[in-house]
Formats: C-alpha cells, sequence, structure tokens
C-alpha cells in the first residue's frame, strides 16, 4: 500500500510558483545575486545552528540579535562582526573552498557564551540553485508543508490556504509530539567554570548589578592519618566530625567589568584571627574574537580582628584558557606584601634560652609570591572534575620548629616546615548554584593565605570541604 501523502494540484502548482519566483528574482544567467541566509541570534544559540552555501556563490548573513550583544565569527573567511542588542547586521562575504566550519560568538554574552557556536556548510559549487530547493512536511500539523529557496523559508497552509514568509528560528516540521514543559534554568545555560577552582580563583565575569554570595567550609582532621587504623577512623566519619571553618563572601558587580568584593574568614591561630578581606576586581578580557584568553586583575586589603590590626595587601592576575570546549586551564600569579607584617610568624626568641646565633638571626620574610594553576574538565554539560596547585616563593606560611644542639642544652637553629596548597574536587552546577565538594591540605582561603598549608599537610593528606556559590542578584 501506498502511504506517501496526496498533495492537491493547486498546492504542487503553488510550490512551483514559489521555486520559478525564486529563480526570476536571479536575473540572466551568470548574475546571481546572493544568497541571503537569516540567522537569529540569542543567549546562548544561533538559529538555525547549520547553514549550507556553494563555493564560489556570494552569500549574506543576515544576523539579528534578540537580546544582548552578540557576534558572530568564522575564522577561515576573516569574519567576525559584533550585533549590538536588539539590532541586525548583514555580512557579505563569498566562500572560496569547500568543507565544514565553525562560526561562533565573538562577543561575551554570558555564562553559556563558550557553547554558542554552529557549523558552516560549504559544499560544490556545480549544479543550479533550483538543486538547493527543499520541501518538507509537517507531520504534526496536516496540511502544512515548508519549501526552503533562496535562504528564504515558505510556510504553506491547504487548509487556511494561505503562504507566510516564516524566520528561521520557527521549529522545524517534527515527528514527536510536541510538550509543554517547564523549562529549568540550568537548561537555559550552564557556566563553563565557577568563580574559584577548590582554592584559587579564576578570571570568571562578575554581571553589572549582580550580588554573588560565596561560602566555603574545610574541616581540619585528614581523611587519613599516619598509623590509625581505619577502623578508628571510619569511627570519625573520616574527618567530618572535627573542627572546621566555615568562611562566606559577597561580590557585586558595579559594571560589567568592574567589580567589589568582601570576604571574611574566622580562622584563629598564630598570625591569622578573624580576618577581613575587601577587594577591587576588574575584567580586561574576554577568552572571544580576537583575544586567546580571559584576564582579569585583582586588588585587596587584608585585616586581622574583623580588619582592625596587622593588614597585608594584595595585586594578582588570573588568566584562563579552553584548550578544548570542555577544558579550562588557569594561572593566578600573585604578589602578597606585608604577608608576614610585623613578623608576627616570626618565632619569639624571648620565650627559647638559650640560643645560638644562627637562630637569634633567623627571619621568615615578610612578602610572598604565588603562581596558582589548575584546570577545571567538564564530564557532563553541568559537572567538573577540579585541581589546582599554588607553590610559592619569600614569606610561606606553615610551622615553625626548633632544632637543639647534639646535648639539647642550646637551640642551633630553626626550621619552617611549610607546604603548598593543593586541592582536588567535582562541581556540579544548577542554574545559579553551584556546590563543589573538595579535598584539599589547607583551611586558609583568603588570597594572602590560600597558597600554604595553614595544617601543615603533605600533598597525600586531604580534609575534606565543599564550596558553594549562588548567585543573589
Amino acid at each position: 500500500m501506498d502511504h506517501r501523502k496526496k498533495v492537491p494540484a493547486w498546492l504542487a502548482a503553488l510550490a512551483v510558483f514559489i521555486l520559478f519566483a525564486a529563480e526570476a528574482n536571479a536575473g540572466p544567467a551568470g548574475e546571481l545575486p546572493p544568497v541571503e541566509i537569516k540567522i537569529i541570534a540569542k543567549r546562548f544559540e544561533f538559529s538555525p545552528k547549520k547553514i549550507t552555501v556553494r563555493k564560489g556563490e556570494s552569500g549574506k548573513l543576515v544576523v539579528t540579535s534578540e537580546d544582548v550583544d552578540h557576534g558572530i565569527a568564522i575564522d577561515e573567511f576573516n569574519i567576525d562582526q559584533k550585533i549590538p542588542a536588539r539590532s541586525t547586521r548583514t555580512i557579505e562575504f563569498t566562500p572560496d573552498r569547500e568543507g565544514k566550519f565553525r562560526f561562533y560568538c565573538s562577543v561575551l554574552c554570558g555564562d553559556g557564551h563558550p557553547d554558542m557556536e554552529g557549523e558552516l556548510v560549504v559544499t560544490s559549487g556545480q549544479g543550479d540553485r533550483a538543486s538547493a530547493i527543499q520541501v518538507r512536511f509537517d507531520d504534526t500539523r496536516p496540511g502544512v508543508l515548508y519549501v526552503e529557496s533562496n535562504g528564504e523559508l515558505y510556510r504553506i497552509d491547504s487548509t487556511a490556504k494561505t503562504v507566510t514568509q516564516v524566520s528561521r528560528a520557527e521549529p522545524a516540521p517534527s515527528t514527536e509530539p510536541v510538550i509543554a514543559r517547564k523549562e529549568r534554568e540550568s537548561s537555559k545555560a550552564y557556566e563553563p567554570y565557577d568563580y574559584r577552582i577548590v582554592n584559587v580563583p579564576t578570571p570568571k565575569r562578575v554581571p553589572h548589578k549582580a550580588l554573588n554570595l560565596y561560602f566555603t567550609h574545610r574541616f581540619q582532621q585528614p581523611v587519613r592519618q599516619d598509623d590509625v587504623p581505619i577502623r578508628t577512623e571510619f569511627g570519625g566519619l573520616f574527618g567530618l566530625d572535627s573542627f572546621s571553618v566555615s568562611s562566606f563572601g559577597l561580590t557585586y558587580g558595579i559594571t560589567d567589568r568592574f567589580y567589589v568584593s568582601a570576604y571574611r574568614s574566622p580562622i584563629c591561630q598564630e598570625g591569622i584571627c578573624r580576618t577581613i578581606e575587601l577587594g577591587l576586581g576588574y575584567h580586561l578580557l574576554d577568552e572571544a574574537g580576537r583575544s586567546p584568553i580571559a584576564l582579569a586583575a585583582y586588588a585587596s586589603i587584608e585585616g586581622n580582628d574583623n580588619f582592625t590590626e596587622e593588614f597585608n595587601y594584595n595585586l594578582q592576575a588570573m588568566v584562563g584558557r579552553s584548550v578544548t570546549k570542555y577544558v579550562n586551564l588557569f594561572f593566578s600569579p600573585a604578589v602578597h606584601f606585608n604577608s608576614n607584617g610585623q613578623g608576627r610568624f616570626n618565632p619569639r626568641l624571648g620565650e627559647f634560652f638559650p640560643l645560638g646565633p644562627e637562630a637569634e638571626r633567623f627571619e621568615l620574610g615578610q612578602h610572598t609570591g604565588s603562581f596558582g594553576m589548575g584546570v577545571n574538565a567538564r564530564i557532563r554539560p553541568t559537572v567538573s572534575l577540579l585541581f589546582d596547585y599554588t607553590p610559592r616563593v619569600g614569606f610561606k606560611l606553615g610551622r615553625v620548629d626548633a632544632e637543639f644542639d647534639r646535648n639539647f642544652t642550646r637551640i642551633e637553629r630553626f626550621r619552617n616546615e611549610s607546604e603548598a596548597a593543593i586541592g582536588f574536587g567535582i562541581e556540579k552546577r544548577i542554574g545559579r548554584h553551584a556546590f563543589s565538594l573538595t579535598f584539599s591540605n589547607t583551611q586558609t582561603t583568603t588570597t594572602s593565605r590560600y597558597n600554604s598549608s595553614n595544617l601543615v599537610l603533605p600533598p597525600s593528606r586531604f580534609t575534606i570541604g565543599f564550596n558553594l556559590f549562588r548567585r543573589l542578584l
């Protein structure tokens, strides 16, 4: 039995009329006008995502932004055009090679910006345009078909006896029934990375008027301890029964590039106690268009005892670079001035007696240079694996141990025991919310302290913790 749809004769004639009308616009042979292709740009997609043109045939991309500023770039054809919010721009080009080429948004438009891309297919220049006519039936709406020619899409409704030129953004005919669903925020866009990896910050932009809450939690006891039976550690839930430190902060976007931040850590130990950090940041570059990296700068002041004493100062750069669509690398060098101000981490020599000449001259240094680096690797659209590591020079936060002479009658020297901060974890993002389960050897999270393990734990010993991020506005 033949199940093919029967098309009324008048409808077939109408389709042929559209075909000849399109061909009539071409003019004399050899003087074909450019093929016009309309593209809609909106967060965070192009519609259509795939466009097809012929090699050597002039074309026009008519691109319209439906919301914010966007851009369209095709590197192989030297196309990079900004599309201002709610406006249209036309790009004329003639493809000189066959193949499949990526086009993408070249202006940062939000958290889902890295995934806003599509494909340009350039086919052989042989044949005429008539062969490019496509007719598609809509199985969900009887009597409706779509005819596509010369980059234009027409909807023919035999029931209403109408012919309408439609936007390519209109959903294509589908064989599946349309079911209305309430779209979750997380399905609209997902963030490629958060404002921190585990301890190291990233150049993620703080949008204009965005108010963000950041919360970190670190337990004290390592998951595994030397010479402690597994049964004993299981009884303590691998450190979850130990003391913990909860720190929190806020950031606010003054503009799309400039932001302010405030952060507080309640840690109280030698040289550190109830630290408040106030900072300013500026987003310099986005990894889009002609910039190969994302870049931000940050400056802050930290003060102990709720910002009343023992101040130190930080200058930091944050660099990000995508290696693939799923992997981002980061480098965050920083200078921490007065990180050992007033020598507050130096041993109090008056408490030790007697001291040898070398011990009396012992100092830890005053300033620190740190070189945070890390990676965010997405394994699912909203799930990432995290890793970071921060080597340091200059003053290194840790523990000072005294070394006695052979007869234990005099302290010959002091030794600074310090370990660079290292961390790994897994991150889950849901809309404006991000949660990271972390494993790190440090509890300190302010800019001048996250680079060192305040617990003096080696890289093989980690404590459990988490980072929680929430955009409030």
